[in-house]
């Protein structure tokens, strides 16, 4: 059993995606070919934004939001204790300051009222400027983004929605990736919509925004080209080899994997919501459950499954085993007094459990008779 069977996926989309590559192959057009651009036009579409730059990692799509916004030393980025360093990897490299905000205790996204305190605390303290709000939609589930956009506004911050794990998913109607001043997400191979190697997009309606994304993507390349240099940039495009293998995948996508990833979701939360916590989707959002993640009653009982799952065979994942507020590269960012205490519970309790659009029903009754044995 395979915790997130790309194999499978691959086996459904074989012949379209063989097709693809090898007409890359053939008109060796690796950089910027064709399907870049189809595959830019879609995923927009998709969202319901008007541009889409694709680049060549998640990370790198997040780093180009900062650089985008100037964000830098004596900035303050706001970010939910609960997520991968890569959402706030890139404030620490350009220079500003990562504030971590605790989670709520049912989504495990960041918590609207614990942003608005450390927001107040840093004001209060006058040290650092409040710049952005890096808004995580955690394990493919979306944000409160009414509350956090209402905090945002009052403020004056910028809205960076993370999207790496929930392209897919939905909040009241609109997509991931359509809510903030700038949107990003990750095509790395385990993510909902993955390609086979790495790679990102950066979402925006802002056409003047839009121009410098893509110029800071190519060596901040100028209008004569990528040797009229007029600012500094990165170099961070998504292989035309990588946009033809997503083509396929984001129609697969669209057509049925959501309601498939809900229908393995619904049956494991019929098996679990008396013995576990399950996770909570706000209603009118849709998760698509990038992990499948539960939370046992302690750490102990954690354990014991993970330790059965583990005998069995059955892979089994912790997303994510450490707060950010306590792994060692950020002991020295400002807390504020804020005790994280949700985020802490979380980790001393999720379990994730094999999660894909192609998991057989025989396949989900293994991994929920064998959890419930451990019990």
């Amino acid at each position: 059993m395979e915790f997130i069977d790309l194999k499978a996926q691959y086996a459904a989309l074989k012949e379209e995606i063989n097709a693809n590559v090898l007409a890359v192959m053939e008109s060796a057009r690796f950089i910027g070919g064709p399907e870049v651009k189809e595959l830019e036009e879609k995923l927009a579409a998709f969202v319901g934004r008007k541009h889409c730059v694709t680049c060549a990692n998640g990370t790198d799509a997040l780093q180009i939001a900062y650089m985008l916004y100037g964000i830098g030393e004596g900035d303050a980025v706001f970010c939910p204790d609960i997520t991968f360093i890569s959402s706030t990897e890139p404030s620490k490299m350009l220079g500003a300051t990562s504030v971590f905000c605790d989670i709520q205790p049912d989504t495990y996204c960041i918590c609207p009222e614990s942003l608005e305190r450390q927001i107040k605390a840093v004001l209060d303290e006058g040290k650092l400027t409040p710049k952005a709000v890096v808004a995580v939609d955690i394990l493919g589930n979306p944000c409160d983004y009414d509350a956090i956009n209402a905090i945002c506004e009052k403020y004056d911050l910028i809205l960076i929605e993370d999207a790496a794990q929930s392209f897919g998913a939905s909040y009241k109607g609109k997509k991931c990736c359509s809510f903030g001043q700038i949107a990003t997400t990750s095509f790395f191979p385990a993510k909902p919509l993955g390609c086979y190697g790495d790679g990102g997009a950066i979402f925006m309606d802002d056409d003047e925004l839009a121009a410098v994304c893509r110029s800071i993507c190519v060596h901040g390349k100028g209008p004569r080209g990528k040797y009229d240099n007029i600012r500094v940039g990165v170099n961070s495009r998504l292989d035309t080899m990588q946009a033809a293998i997503l083509l396929p995948k984001l129609k697969a996508m669209i057509d049925h994997e959501i309601d498939d990833r809900q229908k393995v979701a619904d049956a494991y939360n019929a098996a679990f919501e008396k013995d576990f916590t399950t996770p909570y989707v706000i209603p009118g959002c849709q998760s698509i459950y990038a992990q499948y993640a539960i939370l046992a009653k302690d750490t102990a009982t954690r354990d014991k499954v993970i330790a059965h799952l583990t005998e069995k065979k059955i892979p089994n994942m912790i997303y994510y085993p450490t707060p950010q507020h306590a792994l060692p590269v950020f002991v020295d960012e400002p807390a504020y007094g804020e005790k994280f205490t949700n985020a802490d519970d979380y980790c001393a309790r999720t379990l994730s459990l094999p999660m894909h659009p192609y998991m057989s029903a025989e396949d989900q009754k293994t991994v929920i008779d064998a959890v419930l044995e451990a019990l």
